[in-house]
């Protein structure tokens, strides 16, 4: 169902701002509960 992959393009300054908002996520999901492994396995995935 998910074989297909995209590939982005994006600067320092750019994958700097999207690993802060997925670790702002994650923090919130953090506080209220709830499960963390789907944003843990995106942040593994973008920067790995």
């Amino acid at each position: 169902m998910f074989d297909k992959k995209i590939k982005m393009n994006v600067t320092d300054d750019e994958s700097q701002l999207i690993l802060f908002s997925l670790v702002e996520l994650r923090n919130s999901l953090i506080k209220e509960g709830r499960y963390t492994d789907a944003v843990d396995d995106l942040i593994l995935k973008l920067f790995s």
